[in-house]
């Protein structure tokens, strides 16, 4: 004897379909874009890297010996996402500023951060976009992926017109295909890239005038900025693939004013070297969070990032990487409140803008302490 009818089986069944059918419609939405957003296929990314003194053994290597992740690493980094809960994320929303358009790049100095590693800096007269990201995860899926923890400041078309975009290296926290697109249709500027991602580009179809890619020691001239491929101490991959494009920092000196961007690094004794080659700098910005023991190598801690500032003899740091997606085990408002900590007992003025904030002239605002009222005790 049977307890459910057949109509009853009928409903089971039925139900199971809709449930298989909602599975499938959230797997291809997660997939959505997925083998684009991947980037180029890897006789494409060979043929970039050819002839390259970075490119070794078929990757590309840094300066010193950096595993992404030392031996015996993996069970702790399990340990830690299982119980990490949310304590890398802001307790209320992060405050926001909104500078407003500016008519013309400031003659000077200024900077604007928009969150994480996206910045505008204004040299000299001209503008550079640095690594831009307006997604809403930094990933291959719209479904599946660190999402961002406040809003952009700005809309994108609401930027103003800019002279060249340095991209440092192809991970989603830095490279977004959704954001490159836009700026296609938005800017008219070249986009600026370390050996490799030039390919990325030709996958998603951007013209091929618009993409300068340049390795280690190459530079371009845009304007009267020059702006310089230097090191930096990190790996690269979209998802499946791993250091087949090279990551990188940049240069950016003007007639009167010199500015290093450090994309994404751990810390190196490239830094000295940057700094003597191609320094002073009136402002540094550089990476603070996603560090770990975990990854000792490939990102800087923020007391490591106030050494490299003064290894690159620079005046201003500003830092960048932290606040805005939730890409390590710390607390959310840790690297800020150890950069300060760091910083005063160096001696070294920083600018701790909110997300959108611009500064000017080189000289940073008081600072504003925007970030302890959003940690969590």
């Amino acid at each position: 004897m049977s307890i459910v009818s057949g109509p009853a089986r009928t409903i089971v069944r039925t139900g199971g379909a809709v449930a298989l059918g909602a599975a499938t419609t959230w797997v291809t939405r997660a997939a959505w874009g997925l083998p684009v957003a991947l980037g180029a296929r890897p006789g494409a990314l060979r043929a970039a890297a050819t002839g390259s003194p970075q490119f070794q053994d078929g990757k590309f290597v840094n300066a010193e010996s950096s595993p992404v992740l030392p031996p015996g690493t993996g069970a702790s980094i399990l340990r830690q996402v299982l119980s990490r809960g949310d304590r890398g994320r802001p307790h209320g929303q992060v405050p926001l500023a909104r500078s407003g358009r500016v008519p013309e790049a400031a003659a000077d100095l200024a900077a604007t951060w928009y969150g994480h590693s996206s910045a505008l800096v204004e040299v000299d007269g001209q503008r550079v976009l640095l690594d831009p990201v307006w997604g809403h995860r930094v990933s291959p899926s719209p479904l599946v992926g660190p999402r961002r923890m406040h809003p952009v400041p700005v809309p994108i078309e609401e930027l103003p017109a800019v002279d060249a975009i340095l991209i440092s290296h192809d991970h989603y926290d830095h490279l977004d295909l959704p954001t490159v697109r836009s700026l296609v249709r938005t800017q008219t500027a070249p986009f600026v890239v370390p050996l490799g991602i030039g390919a990325h580009f030709r996958r998603w179809g951007i013209p091929q005038d618009r993409v300068i890619e340049l390795d280690w020691g190459q530079h371009t001239t845009v304007g009267a900025l020059r702006l310089t491929c230097t090191q930096a101490r990190h790996f690269s991959g979209r998802l499946f693939t791993r250091d087949n494009t090279l990551w990188a920092s940049w240069v950016i000196r003007g007639p009167q004013y010199r500015v290093y961007f450090g994309g994404d690094t751990g810390y190196t004794t490239g830094f000295a070297e940057i700094g003597r080659e191609h320094g002073p700098f009136a402002l540094t910005l550089l990476p603070i969070g996603a560090y770990g023991d975990q990854w000792p190598h490939i990102h800087m801690t923020p007391e490591e990032a106030v050494q490299a500032h003064r290894d690159l003899g620079a005046d201003v740091l500003l830092p960048i990487h932290w606040a805005t997606f939730n890409l390590g085990f710390h607390a959310w408002a840790e690297p800020v409140q150890r950069l300060t900590v760091a910083a005063a007992a160096a001696d070294i003025p920083l600018a701790l803008p909110r997300p959108g904030q611009r500064i000017t002239n080189a000289e940073p605002p008081p600072i504003d302490d925007w970030w302890t009222a959003l940690t969590r005790a």
